[in-house]
């Protein structure tokens, strides 16, 4: 995982926190919702490179 990728997840991940924060605080479910779905998508994006990694580990390994 490049580590562009896992800044950018992280970035990701921490915006989606506050918009649930922030929704949650000012009762906007919209923004709240829209947080949560940040953070899932960074999850998923995260989870795929780390699929990515461990291929490529793998392939490493075969081809030694």
């Amino acid at each position: 995982m490049g580590i562009e990728d896992k800044a950018e997840n992280k970035a990701q991940d921490a915006s989606g926190t506050a918009k649930e924060k922030v929704g949650e605080a000012v009762g906007n479910d919209d923004l709240k919702n829209e947080g949560k779905a940040d953070q899932i998508s960074s999850a998923v994006k995260d989870g795929a490179e780390k699929v990515k990694d461990a291929a490529r580990n793998l392939g490493d390994k075969f081809t030694k």
